[in-house]
């Protein structure tokens, strides 16, 4: 495994991050310690989730992700202080009322507690919010999350989500209050969705050094060639959301990357992995592993040896300008 610095910090994270947002939901507990511990074995020191998984599901309150993640750390011998947990903070966390959701102080201070207590530790390395607060004052967010570091609850903060100009504000708003500022950042992207972060935000996280965990890396699933043209779709629960990605242009892409794989003997899934670790700015891609076939799998993007002109043979087939 290597090893990137998390934007301009000195914190080194893994090459790959686990998400966790499965666990609780598509994955029990018992299969979520074993992808868990198989992949800290393999060297990934990064695990992320969010307190809201997985409220979507019936009967599922949210927090389980987080709650599977404290019993493996307790469980697992594994020492806190060589895990980097990352979680987050912005969505309805109680069925009804005032203040429940949202990035308010009151909020940040509440759910930070239920957060802790779940994860069954007195810190979190890298605390986010999950996606911006239209009504809340970036300078209420910011000073909660400051209060926080300075308690020795945070660590460092980031955000996930957020459109470059809500970026920008924040950044400055953090600089002229001399507030902690968000270090990192957790957008959509991938080789079948690039837009959203090239269009501005990749430029704003170059000039501010801010570190890039990207989600969905794989698109849906559709980078792994599960999913073929004039072939039949298998049955997943993101079926619906990857028709978006068939198109034309995609399938030649997915026909240039197997051409690309059959050189190195490497799946379209480390392909897709490595050409995202390529790009400027990104630290360390978010993957979402549900068996330890997959997480093998993922774990073959490291050192894959991709070569300037394949990467930018990729770039030019899945380009958006």
């Amino acid at each position: 495994m290597n090893y990137r610095n998390l934007g301009r910090t000195g914190v080194q994270v893994s090459e790959l991050c686990l998400g966790t947002m499965q666990f609780g939901w598509s994955v029990n507990q018992t299969d979520s310690f074993e992808v868990m511990s198989a992949a800290q074995a393999a060297g990934i020191n990064f695990f992320d989730t969010a307190n809201i998984y997985s409220r979507w599901v019936d009967g599922n309150p949210g927090g389980v992700s987080e709650r599977i993640i404290g019993n493996w750390l307790k469980m697992s011998g594994v020492k806190r202080d060589e895990m980097i947990i990352a979680t987050k903070v912005r969505g309805q966390m109680r069925e009804s009322g005032p203040n429940k959701e949202g990035l308010s102080r009151q909020h940040i201070m509440w759910q930070v507690e239920e957060s802790l207590r779940r994860l069954q530790t007195d810190y979190i390395d890298l605390y986010q919010t999950h996606w911006f607060d239209e009504n809340t004052p970036i300078e209420e967010t910011l000073r909660a999350m400051d209060d926080l570091v300075q308690q020795g609850k945070v660590r460092y903060i980031g955000c996930s989500n957020y459109p470059a100009w809500r970026l920008t504000e924040a950044t400055w708003a953090a600089e002229y209050y001399k507030y902690v500022r968000y270090e990192t950042l957790q957008p959509h992207y991938s080789l079948v969705k690039r837009a959203e972060f090239e269009r501005e935000l990749q430029d704003v996280c170059e000039t501010y050094g801010i570190g890039v965990i990207p989600y969905s890396p794989l698109g849906g699933g559709f980078l792994t060639g599960k999913y073929r043209k004039d072939a039949p779709q298998p049955e997943s629960v993101r079926a619906a959301s990857v028709q978006r990605y068939m198109t034309d242009k995609n399938w030649a892409l997915l026909d240039t990357m197997d051409t690309i794989c059959a050189d190195h003997d490497k799946s379209l899934s480390q392909l897709a992995l490595a050409w995202v670790l390529d790009q400027k700015t990104i630290v360390s891609p978010i993957i979402g592993p549900r068996t330890l076939d997959q997480l093998n799998d993922n774990l073959g993007a490291v050192d894959f040896g991709l070569t300037a002109k394949e990467s930018a043979l990729l770039s030019e087939k899945s380009a958006w300008r």
